[in-house]
Protein backbone atom coordinates (compact mmCIF):
# COMPACT_ATOMS: atom_id res chain seq x y z
CA UNK A 1 0.00 0.00 0.00
CA UNK A 2 0.74 3.68 -0.74
CA UNK A 3 0.23 6.08 1.71
CA UNK A 4 1.53 9.21 -0.30
CA UNK A 5 -0.79 12.28 0.33
CA UNK A 6 -0.97 15.94 -0.61
CA UNK A 7 -2.97 18.70 0.91
CA UNK A 8 -3.92 22.25 0.12
CA UNK A 9 -6.73 24.64 1.36
CA UNK A 10 -8.80 23.22 -1.90
CA UNK A 11 -7.90 19.51 -2.27
CA UNK A 12 -6.13 16.85 -1.00
CA UNK A 13 -4.96 13.41 -3.20
CA UNK A 14 -4.28 10.72 -0.92
CA UNK A 15 -2.31 7.93 -2.94
CA UNK A 16 -3.99 4.14 -2.07
CA UNK A 17 -2.26 1.95 -3.92
CA UNK A 18 0.02 1.81 -6.82
CA UNK A 19 0.22 -1.78 -8.75
CA UNK A 20 3.13 -3.44 -8.43
CA UNK A 21 2.59 -4.89 -11.81
CA UNK A 22 2.08 -2.24 -13.71
CA UNK A 23 2.37 2.27 -12.88
CA UNK A 24 -1.17 2.47 -12.39
CA UNK A 25 -2.63 3.94 -9.29
CA UNK A 26 -5.91 4.20 -7.07
CA UNK A 27 -6.50 7.36 -5.09
CA UNK A 28 -8.42 9.92 -3.89
CA UNK A 29 -9.52 13.09 -4.68
CA UNK A 30 -11.13 15.33 -1.90
CA UNK A 31 -12.49 19.07 -2.24
CA UNK A 32 -14.80 20.90 -0.20
CA UNK A 33 -17.49 19.41 -2.80
CA UNK A 34 -16.78 15.22 -1.78
CA UNK A 35 -14.28 12.56 -2.21
CA UNK A 36 -13.88 11.42 -6.10
CA UNK A 37 -11.91 7.71 -6.39
CA UNK A 38 -9.13 7.87 -8.54
CA UNK A 39 -8.62 6.37 -11.39
CA UNK A 40 -11.99 8.48 -12.67
CA UNK A 41 -13.90 9.71 -15.87
CA UNK A 42 -15.72 13.33 -16.05
CA UNK A 43 -18.37 13.65 -17.99
CA UNK A 44 -18.29 16.30 -20.18
CA UNK A 45 -21.16 19.04 -19.42
CA UNK A 46 -19.80 21.87 -21.34
CA UNK A 47 -22.43 24.02 -21.85
CA UNK A 48 -23.44 23.34 -17.77
CA UNK A 49 -25.00 20.04 -18.11
CA UNK A 50 -24.07 16.86 -19.64
CA UNK A 51 -25.77 16.20 -23.09
CA UNK A 52 -28.99 14.00 -22.58
CA UNK A 53 -28.20 13.22 -18.98
CA UNK A 54 -30.08 14.65 -15.61
CA UNK A 55 -28.03 15.53 -13.24
CA UNK A 56 -29.68 13.34 -10.69
CA UNK A 57 -29.37 10.50 -12.78
CA UNK A 58 -25.65 11.16 -13.94
CA UNK A 59 -25.57 11.21 -9.99
CA UNK A 60 -27.22 8.09 -9.76
CA UNK A 61 -24.83 6.12 -12.22
CA UNK A 62 -21.76 7.24 -10.10
CA UNK A 63 -20.05 10.24 -11.01
CA UNK A 64 -18.54 12.06 -8.50
CA UNK A 65 -17.36 15.13 -10.74
CA UNK A 66 -18.18 16.37 -14.37
CA UNK A 67 -16.90 18.91 -16.30
CA UNK A 68 -18.07 22.62 -17.51
CA UNK A 69 -16.21 24.66 -20.29
CA UNK A 70 -15.10 28.42 -19.54
CA UNK A 71 -15.10 29.66 -22.76
CA UNK A 72 -18.43 28.44 -23.85
CA UNK A 73 -20.09 29.73 -20.48
CA UNK A 74 -18.26 32.98 -20.39
CA UNK A 75 -19.96 33.41 -23.71
CA UNK A 76 -23.55 32.05 -22.66
CA UNK A 77 -25.60 32.61 -20.29
CA UNK A 78 -22.10 34.80 -19.02
CA UNK A 79 -19.96 33.96 -15.83
CA UNK A 80 -21.57 36.89 -14.26
CA UNK A 81 -24.82 35.68 -14.66
CA UNK A 82 -24.25 32.12 -13.45
CA UNK A 83 -22.69 33.94 -10.11
CA UNK A 84 -25.62 35.72 -9.46
CA UNK A 85 -27.48 32.41 -10.06
CA UNK A 86 -25.75 30.80 -7.40
CA UNK A 87 -22.76 29.32 -9.12
CA UNK A 88 -22.76 26.08 -11.43
CA UNK A 89 -22.93 23.91 -9.00
CA UNK A 90 -27.10 25.62 -7.71
CA UNK A 91 -27.73 26.46 -11.47
CA UNK A 92 -27.34 22.85 -12.93
CA UNK A 93 -28.24 21.26 -9.52
CA UNK A 94 -25.37 19.37 -9.06
CA UNK A 95 -24.23 19.13 -5.47
CA UNK A 96 -20.81 16.93 -5.91
CA UNK A 97 -17.39 18.06 -7.64
CA UNK A 98 -17.15 20.37 -11.31
CA UNK A 99 -13.86 20.47 -13.37
CA UNK A 100 -13.53 23.48 -15.30
CA UNK A 101 -10.98 24.15 -18.50
CA UNK A 102 -9.85 27.39 -18.73
CA UNK A 103 -11.39 27.65 -22.37
CA UNK A 104 -7.87 27.68 -23.97
CA UNK A 105 -8.57 24.86 -26.61
CA UNK A 106 -11.67 26.17 -27.90
CA UNK A 107 -10.07 29.73 -27.88
CA UNK A 108 -7.08 28.29 -29.66
CA UNK A 109 -9.24 25.88 -31.93
CA UNK A 110 -10.68 29.45 -33.62
CA UNK A 111 -7.36 29.71 -35.66
CA UNK A 112 -8.97 32.67 -38.21
CA UNK A 113 -10.68 34.40 -35.19
CA UNK A 114 -7.96 34.72 -32.55
CA UNK A 115 -4.59 36.72 -32.17
CA UNK A 116 -2.33 35.07 -28.81
CA UNK A 117 0.21 37.58 -27.58
CA UNK A 118 1.74 37.46 -24.41
CA UNK A 119 -1.08 39.34 -22.69
CA UNK A 120 -3.46 36.54 -23.18
CA UNK A 121 -5.84 35.98 -26.28
CA UNK A 122 -8.63 38.26 -28.39
CA UNK A 123 -10.71 36.56 -29.89
CA UNK A 124 -14.26 36.73 -31.64
CA UNK A 125 -17.49 34.42 -30.47
CA UNK A 126 -18.39 31.79 -32.90
CA UNK A 127 -22.34 32.80 -32.05
CA UNK A 128 -22.32 36.34 -32.67
CA UNK A 129 -18.47 37.64 -33.72
CA UNK A 130 -18.52 39.44 -30.02
CA UNK A 131 -14.82 40.06 -29.45
CA UNK A 132 -13.27 39.24 -26.38
CA UNK A 133 -10.02 39.29 -24.10
CA UNK A 134 -9.55 36.38 -22.07
CA UNK A 135 -6.24 37.17 -20.06
CA UNK A 136 -5.06 34.14 -17.32
CA UNK A 137 -6.26 36.50 -14.53
CA UNK A 138 -9.35 36.65 -16.57
CA UNK A 139 -10.14 33.17 -17.10
CA UNK A 140 -9.63 32.66 -13.35
CA UNK A 141 -11.88 35.26 -12.64
CA UNK A 142 -14.47 33.49 -14.70
CA UNK A 143 -13.75 30.16 -13.02
CA UNK A 144 -14.01 31.31 -9.74
CA UNK A 145 -17.13 33.36 -10.52
CA UNK A 146 -18.65 29.70 -11.70
CA UNK A 147 -18.13 28.33 -8.47
CA UNK A 148 -15.71 25.59 -9.55
CA UNK A 149 -13.84 22.97 -7.48
CA UNK A 150 -10.94 21.98 -9.52
CA UNK A 151 -9.44 24.82 -12.17
CA UNK A 152 -7.13 24.53 -15.05
CA UNK A 153 -5.17 27.50 -16.17
CA UNK A 154 -5.17 29.21 -19.58
CA UNK A 155 -2.67 27.74 -21.96
CA UNK A 156 -1.47 27.08 -25.51
CA UNK A 157 -1.92 23.96 -26.87
CA UNK A 158 0.53 23.66 -30.02
CA UNK A 159 -1.21 22.09 -33.55
CA UNK A 160 0.33 19.50 -34.65
CA UNK A 161 2.55 18.98 -36.35
CA UNK A 162 4.33 21.59 -35.81
CA UNK A 163 7.78 23.00 -35.51
CA UNK A 164 9.89 22.86 -32.20
CA UNK A 165 9.98 26.64 -32.11
CA UNK A 166 6.28 26.92 -32.21
CA UNK A 167 6.17 24.11 -29.46
CA UNK A 168 8.47 26.31 -27.35
CA UNK A 169 6.54 29.76 -27.60
CA UNK A 170 3.52 27.63 -26.40
CA UNK A 171 5.55 26.29 -23.40
CA UNK A 172 6.69 29.56 -22.51
CA UNK A 173 3.54 31.34 -22.69
CA UNK A 174 1.55 28.46 -20.69
CA UNK A 175 4.32 28.66 -17.66
CA UNK A 176 3.97 32.31 -17.34
CA UNK A 177 0.11 32.17 -17.49
CA UNK A 178 0.49 29.55 -14.88
CA UNK A 179 2.08 31.48 -12.73
CA UNK A 180 -0.40 34.62 -13.35
CA UNK A 181 -3.16 32.15 -12.73
CA UNK A 182 -1.43 31.16 -9.16
CA UNK A 183 -1.60 35.18 -8.34
CA UNK A 184 -5.05 35.65 -9.21
CA UNK A 185 -6.69 32.65 -8.12
CA UNK A 186 -8.47 33.10 -4.33
CA UNK A 187 -10.23 30.09 -3.83
CA UNK A 188 -10.40 26.78 -5.88
CA UNK A 189 -7.70 24.42 -6.79
CA UNK A 190 -5.64 25.04 -9.91
CA UNK A 191 -3.42 22.17 -11.90
CA UNK A 192 -0.56 23.22 -14.24
CA UNK A 193 -0.72 22.04 -17.45
CA UNK A 194 2.07 19.97 -18.93
CA UNK A 195 2.61 21.08 -22.86
CA UNK A 196 5.89 20.04 -25.09
CA UNK A 197 4.39 18.48 -28.45
CA UNK A 198 5.62 15.38 -29.17
CA UNK A 199 9.13 16.02 -28.22
CA UNK A 200 10.33 14.50 -25.08
CA UNK A 201 12.66 16.67 -23.79
CA UNK A 202 10.72 19.43 -24.21
CA UNK A 203 7.66 17.93 -22.19
CA UNK A 204 10.55 17.13 -19.81
CA UNK A 205 12.16 20.44 -19.59
CA UNK A 206 8.05 21.74 -19.26
CA UNK A 207 7.17 19.23 -16.18
CA UNK A 208 9.99 20.35 -14.52
CA UNK A 209 9.67 24.08 -14.23
CA UNK A 210 5.89 23.63 -13.59
CA UNK A 211 7.18 21.68 -10.81
CA UNK A 212 8.19 24.57 -8.88
CA UNK A 213 5.14 26.28 -9.14
CA UNK A 214 2.38 25.14 -6.09
CA UNK A 215 -0.27 23.77 -7.75
CA UNK A 216 -2.76 21.41 -6.43
CA UNK A 217 -2.40 18.60 -9.54
CA UNK A 218 -0.77 18.70 -12.87
CA UNK A 219 -2.93 17.41 -16.61
CA UNK A 220 -1.21 16.16 -19.88
CA UNK A 221 -2.02 18.59 -21.97
CA UNK A 222 -1.37 19.14 -26.19
CA UNK A 223 -2.15 15.46 -26.71
CA UNK A 224 -5.59 13.91 -29.17
CA UNK A 225 -4.56 16.53 -31.11
CA UNK A 226 -4.32 14.45 -34.67
CA UNK A 227 -1.27 12.69 -33.77
CA UNK A 228 -1.40 8.46 -34.22
CA UNK A 229 -2.67 6.72 -31.32
CA UNK A 230 0.82 5.15 -30.66
CA UNK A 231 2.59 8.78 -30.38
CA UNK A 232 -0.10 10.00 -28.02
CA UNK A 233 0.96 6.79 -25.71
CA UNK A 234 4.38 7.36 -25.92
CA UNK A 235 4.04 11.39 -24.58
CA UNK A 236 1.70 10.29 -22.54
CA UNK A 237 3.27 7.39 -21.07
CA UNK A 238 6.84 9.90 -20.92
CA UNK A 239 4.84 12.88 -19.83
CA UNK A 240 3.59 10.75 -16.93
CA UNK A 241 6.80 9.29 -15.42
CA UNK A 242 7.65 12.82 -15.12
CA UNK A 243 5.20 14.05 -12.81
CA UNK A 244 5.23 13.86 -8.69
CA UNK A 245 3.61 10.83 -7.15
CA UNK A 246 1.32 12.67 -4.50
CA UNK A 247 -0.55 15.08 -7.22
CA UNK A 248 -3.55 13.71 -8.98
CA UNK A 249 -2.34 13.55 -13.06
CA UNK A 250 -5.16 14.31 -15.41
CA UNK A 251 -5.20 13.54 -19.65
CA UNK A 252 -6.94 16.12 -21.17
CA UNK A 253 -9.82 15.30 -23.89
CA UNK A 254 -8.84 11.60 -24.26
CA UNK A 255 -10.71 8.99 -24.89
CA UNK A 256 -11.88 5.98 -25.84
CA UNK A 257 -12.35 3.24 -23.45
CA UNK A 258 -9.56 1.52 -24.81
CA UNK A 259 -7.40 4.99 -24.32
CA UNK A 260 -8.03 4.91 -20.72
CA UNK A 261 -7.53 1.36 -19.87
CA UNK A 262 -4.07 2.11 -21.74
CA UNK A 263 -3.12 5.60 -20.04
CA UNK A 264 -4.41 4.29 -16.35
CA UNK A 265 -1.26 1.52 -16.88
CA UNK A 266 0.82 4.23 -17.55
CA UNK A 267 0.02 6.11 -14.01
CA UNK A 268 -2.73 8.38 -15.16
CA UNK A 269 -5.63 9.22 -12.41
CA UNK A 270 -8.47 11.78 -14.71
CA UNK A 271 -9.64 11.45 -17.73
CA UNK A 272 -12.59 13.25 -20.13
CA UNK A 273 -13.76 12.99 -23.03
CA UNK A 274 -16.90 13.74 -25.33
CA UNK A 275 -17.36 10.31 -27.05
CA UNK A 276 -19.75 8.76 -24.72
CA UNK A 277 -22.32 11.96 -25.14
CA UNK A 278 -21.74 12.31 -28.64
CA UNK A 279 -21.72 9.02 -29.65
CA UNK A 280 -25.18 8.64 -28.30
CA UNK A 281 -26.78 11.06 -29.84
CA UNK A 282 -25.26 9.62 -32.80
CA UNK A 283 -26.88 5.88 -32.30
CA UNK A 284 -23.46 4.41 -31.32
CA UNK A 285 -22.95 2.64 -27.75
CA UNK A 286 -19.80 1.03 -26.31
CA UNK A 287 -20.13 -2.45 -24.89
CA UNK A 288 -17.46 -5.05 -23.26
CA UNK A 289 -17.29 -6.91 -26.46
CA UNK A 290 -17.58 -3.94 -28.47
CA UNK A 291 -19.10 -0.79 -30.42
CA UNK A 292 -23.18 -1.60 -31.18
CA UNK A 293 -24.02 1.20 -34.04
CA UNK A 294 -27.95 1.07 -33.08
CA UNK A 295 -28.25 2.35 -36.75
CA UNK A 296 -27.15 -0.96 -38.49
CA UNK A 297 -30.30 -3.38 -40.02
CA UNK A 298 -28.82 -6.17 -38.03
CA UNK A 299 -30.43 -4.76 -35.07
CA UNK A 300 -33.73 -4.29 -36.36
CA UNK A 301 -35.77 -7.65 -35.10
CA UNK A 302 -32.86 -8.14 -32.30
CA UNK A 303 -34.70 -8.22 -28.68
CA UNK A 304 -31.69 -8.58 -26.78
CA UNK A 305 -30.29 -5.64 -24.51
CA UNK A 306 -26.97 -3.11 -26.14
CA UNK A 307 -25.17 -5.14 -23.56
CA UNK A 308 -26.15 -8.66 -21.94
CA UNK A 309 -23.53 -7.60 -18.22
CA UNK A 310 -24.56 -4.76 -18.41
CA UNK A 311 -26.52 -3.24 -14.73
CA UNK A 312 -27.64 0.44 -16.37
CA UNK A 313 -31.36 1.40 -16.74
CA UNK A 314 -31.08 1.30 -20.69
CA UNK A 315 -29.56 -2.56 -20.69
CA UNK A 316 -32.32 -3.50 -18.08
CA UNK A 317 -35.44 -1.90 -19.69
CA UNK A 318 -34.63 -1.95 -23.33
CA UNK A 319 -34.04 -3.80 -26.45
CA UNK A 320 -31.46 -3.32 -29.14
CA UNK A 321 -34.72 -3.48 -31.77
CA UNK A 322 -36.48 -0.67 -29.57
CA UNK A 323 -33.67 1.56 -29.75
CA UNK A 324 -32.92 1.41 -32.99
CA UNK A 325 -36.77 1.99 -33.38
CA UNK A 326 -36.60 4.92 -31.70
CA UNK A 327 -33.65 6.21 -33.45
CA UNK A 328 -34.96 6.00 -36.40
CA UNK A 329 -38.34 7.90 -35.57
CA UNK A 330 -36.14 10.51 -34.19
CA UNK A 331 -36.81 10.56 -30.96
CA UNK A 332 -34.96 12.10 -28.10
CA UNK A 333 -35.58 8.75 -25.96
CA UNK A 334 -32.64 7.00 -28.21
CA UNK A 335 -30.27 9.61 -27.64
CA UNK A 336 -30.94 9.82 -24.00
CA UNK A 337 -31.07 6.16 -23.44
CA UNK A 338 -27.71 5.32 -25.79
CA UNK A 339 -25.78 7.97 -23.68
CA UNK A 340 -27.24 6.87 -20.16
CA UNK A 341 -25.45 3.36 -21.30
CA UNK A 342 -22.38 5.02 -22.24
CA UNK A 343 -21.97 6.66 -19.42
CA UNK A 344 -22.67 4.18 -17.30
CA UNK A 345 -20.43 1.97 -19.47
CA UNK A 346 -17.25 4.55 -18.80
CA UNK A 347 -17.88 5.22 -14.90
CA UNK A 348 -18.56 1.21 -14.38
CA UNK A 349 -15.16 0.61 -16.60
CA UNK A 350 -13.23 2.95 -14.06
CA UNK A 351 -15.45 1.31 -11.25
CA UNK A 352 -13.47 -2.38 -12.00
CA UNK A 353 -10.38 -0.80 -13.09
CA UNK A 354 -9.63 1.12 -9.64
CA UNK A 355 -10.96 -2.76 -8.12
CA UNK A 356 -8.18 -4.30 -9.83
CA UNK A 357 -5.58 -1.44 -8.96
CA UNK A 358 -6.66 -2.23 -5.31
CA UNK A 359 -6.30 -6.11 -5.63
CA UNK A 360 -2.88 -6.05 -7.81
CA UNK A 361 -4.38 -7.49 -10.43
CA UNK A 362 -4.72 -4.64 -13.11
CA UNK A 363 -2.17 -5.94 -15.71
CA UNK A 364 -4.75 -9.41 -15.72
CA UNK A 365 -7.61 -6.95 -15.60
CA UNK A 366 -6.77 -4.67 -18.54
CA UNK A 367 -5.35 -7.93 -20.79
CA UNK A 368 -8.93 -9.43 -20.33
CA UNK A 369 -10.79 -5.92 -21.11
CA UNK A 370 -8.68 -5.48 -24.66
CA UNK A 371 -9.19 -9.20 -25.36
CA UNK A 372 -12.88 -8.59 -24.83
CA UNK A 373 -13.56 -5.45 -26.73
CA UNK A 374 -11.42 -6.59 -29.64
CA UNK A 375 -14.41 -9.00 -30.36
CA UNK A 376 -16.23 -5.98 -32.64
CA UNK A 377 -19.55 -6.59 -32.47
CA UNK A 378 -21.95 -4.75 -34.57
Amino acid sequence: MNDSTSKSEWLSFRLEHACDESKARAGIITTPHGEIPTPVFMPVGTCGTVKGIDPDQLGALGASICLGNTYHLMLRPGHERVKALGGLHRMMSWNSNILTDSGGYQVFSLANRRKISDDGVVFRSHIDGTQYDLTPEGAIHIQQSLGSDIMMPLDVCAPHPCDEREVVDAMTRTTAWAKRSLEARTQGALFAIVQGGMHEQLRAAHAGSLSELPVDGYSIGGLSVGEPTELLYQMCGYTADLLPQDQPRYLMGVGTPDNLISCIGMGVDMFDCVLPTRHGRNGMAFTRYGDVSIKQAAHTDANIPLDEECACTTCSRFSRAYLRHLYKSGEILAHMAITTHNVYFYLETMREARAAILENRFPVFAKAFFSDRARGVV
